[in-house]
């Protein structure tokens, strides 16, 4: 059994399902997907995110405010502990800091990481981190804020071994995307190969990112084992094996 750690269900394209959701559970069940995390992106679009999965024991929520979203609400830690109170949700974010698609003084940014950081803390629920063009001042907050009390993982991973090896030591674990099976993907291989077996996670990051096979087109949750089967690879195991472990470590995790 597979599971997605991150994905955006509110997100995919159900043309191919009739625009039926439970459609897509279905084939999503048909290809032995045990579990899913739809991730929060802002605030605005989050009650309908609920509403879309509340019948789907399977899956699972985060809160959170992505750190590109600028013409949203931006949330205060209240209200981030408030609505991650919910048994329904199981982690924060997500969240992190962005310096690649956002220009400018990006303080904001920061701060708005901050309070993600401190919520997470507050309600002892793991965090969902996206960090890009930003590796120094992602590993400094982390640490200046005490994030390795709440611990999470570093999603979509696309840094080098220094940096899994510093996120590894503050709690954190790695998940792999369909990046990981990109020609040019070598750095990223390298810690694929080099990640304790108790610590990755693999995910699709759908409706983005989808794996070589695919890429360039629309991604969903079901591609999630070419992600399996490339780590695999890489590490000399089965798929199942790969499977297997990223399936514990999920539940360890969270």
């Amino acid at each position: 059994m597979l599971i997605d750690s991150h994905c955006h269900l509110d997100r995919i394209d159900l043309n191919p399902y009739q625009n039926d959701f439970a459609c897509f559970m279905h084939e999503a069940e048909a290809k032995q997907i045990e579990h899913l995390l739809c991730i929060s992106i802002d605030l605005e679009s989050y009650p309908a995110m609920l509403d879309l999965v509340a019948g789907f024991p399977q899956i699972s929520v985060t809160v959170g405010v992505h750190p590109n979203v600028q013409d949203c609400k931006d949330p205060g830690i209240d209200e981030l502990i408030a609505l991650g109170q919910s048994d329904k949700v199981i982690g924060i974010g997500e969240t992190g800091l962005d310096y690649f698609r956002s220009e400018g003084d990006l303080d904001w940014q920061r701060q708005r990481f901050k309070r993600h950081i401190n919520a997470a803390k507050t309600l002892k629920k793991p965090l969902i981190i996206h960090t890009r063009e930003a590796r120094d001042d992602t590993l400094r907050i982390l640490k200046e804020e005490g994030a390795s009390e709440a611990g999470g993982v570093i999603h979509c991973f696309t840094e080098d071994w220094e940096f899994a090896r510093e996120a590894l030591d503050l709690n954190f674990y790695i998940s792999f995307s369909g990046i990981v099976t990109f020609k040019n993907a070598e750095a990223i291989k390298e810690v694929a190969k080099k990640v304790p077996a108790d610590r990755f996670l693999i995910e699709t990051d759908s409706p983005y990112l989808a794996p070589a096979p695919f890429r360039g087109r629309p991604n969903y949750p079901t591609y999630v084992r070419y992600v399996a089967e490339q780590i695999a690879g890489l590490r000399g195991i089965s798929t199942n094996k790969a499977a297997e472990l990223s399936t514990k470590n999920f539940y360890n995790l969270f």
